[in-house]
C-alpha cells in the first residue's frame, strides 16, 4: 500500500489560503501561552505579587524627576538610606505601559515576554538538533514548571535574555564568526533591567571552562587549537561584558551590594523565593520530569558528552535545588542541553539491532514523524495566528479592555488576596505613615497610595537588609519583643489579615481597637501608648 508522507507533498501545492492560515508548532506554542496568560487560566497568576506595583511607581518617579533614585523614598522607617534601584530600566518601560493601558497592559506585555521566551526556547532547541517532538515536549514541561515564579516582574526578562544568550554562545561554539559581539550590548540592557544578569556570566564561564578543558584534554591537535581559540574569544567577551556592567547609575557599588545580598545567609534562609523547592507542589513535579529526562540522557547518551553539556546539567540541577526562584532558568538550560542529547539517543535506538523490533519501530516512528513535521515547520512562515492574537489584544487594550461594553481584559490585584478595600479606608482616613503591615501588602499600598503614603516595609528585601528584616519578622510573628518593635518605630496603625497571629494578639489588647474589618484585612488603631 502506498502512503504519502507530509514531506512528499510540496508545501506550495497546498492552497494559498491554507498555507497562510495553517499554524506551525511554533505558532501554537506562542498562541497557547499568550492566550492562557492574557485571557485564560494563568491570567490571574501574573499579578499574584504586589512587587509589580512599586516598580510602576518607581518608573513614574524616574520619568518625573529625570533621575534614578539613589536613596529610599518609599518608606518612613528607612527614608533617605541608600537604595539601589537596579531594575530602573524595566521600571521606566512598565510605567509607560501602565500609563497607557493600566494593569491590563502590564499583564499583556508580561504575557508577551513569557510567550516569546518559550517560543524562542523551542526554536533554539530545534536549532541545536532536537527533534520537534522532544523540543515541544520539553518546552511544555518548562513552561508548566515556570508557573512557580510566573509574575509580572522584571525577572521574566532574565528568562528571555537567558535563551538569547545561550543561543549566541551555542552559535559561536558551532560556527565561530562574530556573533559574540552581540553579548556586550545585550549585557548593557540586562544589567539595567534585572539582577539576573549574573546568569550571563555563569553561561559564559561554562562555555569558557568547557573549551579550556578541551584545550588540554582533546586527543587531536587541531581540536586543541580550536578549543584554545574559542576559550580566548570567550574570555575576551567575558571581560568586555564585565566592563559593561559598570555602566549603571551605581557603578561598582552595585556589584558590592549584590555580593553582600546574595551571600547573606539570613536573607537567603528567610526570603521565600530563595528557599529550596517543595517537590510536593505541581510546578516542581514538572521540573522533576525534566530532571529524570536528564538522568536518562546521561545514562543512555549515544555519543560522547562534552564538558559544556555536563557543566550545564550540573549547574541547572544545583541552581534549582538551591532556590525555587531559579527553577525556570534551570528548565531553560536543561531543555536546551537535554533535548538534543535525547534526540541522539532516539536516533541511535531506531537503528540499534540489540533492541526489540517494536522498540526500534517506536523510536523510528517518533523520529520520522518529527522530521516530517519539522519540514512543514520550516516552510510555513505567515505566523497569522499569533500575529492576529497580539493585534486583537492591542485593539482591546486601546479600548480599555472592552468589546461592546463587555469587559474582556480584567487584570487586577485579587481583592481576596490583597487589601483592596482596606486601602480605600486608609486613604479616607488620610493615614500617611506609621502603619505596620506585611512586606507584600506594603508593596500593594505603594501601588495604591503612593506618593501620599509611606510604608513600614515592602518586599525590597535587599534594601532593608538583615537587621531590619529580623525586627519585621519579630513583629509580624508576635515573637518575644514584638511590642517593642512597634513602639520603637512609632507604629500607630496595623493592617493585618484576620487569621494572623498579629491580629489575634492585638484583639486581646486594650490599647488597640479595630477600626476596619472586611474579612480580608483588619485595620487596628492604637488608642493609648502601650506599656513595655
Amino acid at each position: 500500500m502506498h502512503t504519502t508522507s507530509v514531506a512528499a507533498t510540496p508545501i506550495k501545492q497546498y492552497p494559498l489560503m491554507l498555507r497562510f492560515f495553517m499554524p506551525t508548532v511554533t505558532d501554537m506554542i506562542f498562541f497557547v501561552l499568550f492566550y492562557m496568560l492574557t485571557y485564560g487560566a494563568w491570567a490571574s497568576a501574573l499579578l499574584n505579587d504586589a512587587d509589580t506595583g512599586w516598580h510602576i511607581r518607581n518608573g513614574e518617579y524616574i520619568r518625573k524627576t529625570f533621575s534614578v533614585p539613589q536613596v529610599d523614598y518609599f518608606s518612613y522607617t528607612m527614608s533617605g538610606q541608600p537604595w539601589y534601584a537596579w531594575e530602573w530600566l524595566y521600571d521606566i518601560i512598565i510605567s509607560y505601559v501602565h500609563s497607557f493601558w493600566g494593569l491590563n497592559g502590564v499583564a499583556a506585555v508580561s504575557a508577551l515576554i513569557v510567550a516569546l521566551t518559550f517560543t524562542l526556547l523551542f526554536r533554539v532547541a530545534l536549532a541545536r538538533g532536537a527533534t520537534l517532538f522532544l523540543a515541544a515536549g520539553f518546552v511544555v514541561l518548562s513552561a508548566s514548571a515556570s508557573t512557580i515564579h510566573l509574575l509580572a516582574r522584571p525577572h521574566i526578562m532574565t528568562w528571555l535574555f537567558t535563551v538569547i544568550w545561550f543561543y549566541v554562545l551555542d552559535r559561536f561554539q558551532r560556527r565561530r564568526g562574530r556573533i559574540l559581539y552581540w553579548l556586550p550590548p545585550l549585557m548593557l540592557l540586562w544589567v539595567n533591567i534585572h539582577g539576573g544578569f549574573l546568569i550571563g556570566f555563569l553561561l559564559l564561564g561554562i562555555y569558557f571552562i568547557g573549551n579550556l578543558w578541551s584545550r588540554f584534554t582533546a586527543a587531536d591537535a587541531e581540536a586543541r587549537a580550536q578549543a584554545g581559540h574559542l576559550a580566548r574569544s570567550l574570555a575576551m567577551a567575558l571581560l568586555l561584558c564585565l566592563a559593561v556592567t559598570l555602566a549603571t547609575p551605581y557603578g561598582y557599588r552595585l556589584h558590592v551590594h549584590i555580593y553582600k545580598y546574595l551571600t547573606n545567609r539570613y536573607l537567603m534562609d528567610h526570603i521565600v523565593e530563595f528557599m529550596a523547592p517543595n517537590f510536593h507542589m505541581a510546578a516542581e513535579k514538572y521540573f522533576e520530569m525534566i530532571l529524570m529526562a536528564a538522568f536518562l540522557a546521561l545514562a543512555f547518551s549515544s555519543g560522547k558528552l562534552t564538558a559544556i553539556d555536563i557543566l550545564m546539567i550540573l549547574f541547572g540541577v544545583h541552581a534549582t535545588l538551591f532556590a525555587a526562584r531559579n527553577l525556570p532558568v534551570s528548565c531553560i538550560m536543561l531543555t536546551l542541553t537535554i533535548s538534543p542529547l535525547l534526540t541522539r539517543t532516539l536516533r541511535w535506538g531506531s537503528t540499534n539491532t540489540e533492541l526489540a523490533a517494536w522498540v526500534r519501530g517506536v523510536f523510528s516512528f517518533i523520529d520520522g514523524f518529527s522530521g516530517r513535521m519539522g519540514i512543514v515547520e520550516g516552510r510555513l512562515k505567515s505566523h497569522f495566528l499569533p500575529i492576529a492574537l497580539v493585534g486583537l489584544t492591542v485593539c482591546l487594550l486601546m479600548n480599555n479592555g472592552e468589546v461592546f461594553y463587555t469587559k474582556i481584559l480584567k487584570a487586577k490585584f485579587d481583592d481576596k488576596q490583597f487589601p483592596v478595600k482596606a486601602a480605600e479606608f486608609i486613604a479616607a482616613q488620610d493615614i500617611r505613615d506609621h502603619l505596620f503591615t506585611t512586606d507584600t501588602w506594603g508593596a500593594y499600598l505603594l501601588y495604591r497610595l503612593h506618593p501620599r503614603f509611606r510604608v513600614f516595609m515592602d518586599d525590597r528585601h535587599d534594601f532593608y537588609q538583615e537587621a531590619f528584616l529580623k525586627e519585621y519578622i519579630k513583629a509580624a510573628s508576635v515573637a518575644f519583643g514584638w511590642k517593642t518593635v512597634l513602639i520603637r518605630h512609632q507604629v500607630a496603625w496595623v493592617l493585618a489579615s484576620p487569621d494572623s497571629a498579629l491580629s489575634n494578639a492585638l484583639k486581646e489588647m486594650t490599647d488597640w481597637k479595630v477600626t476596619y474589618d472586611d474579612g480580608v484585612a483588619i485595620v487596628f488603631k492604637r488608642v493609648a501608648r502601650a506599656d513595655h
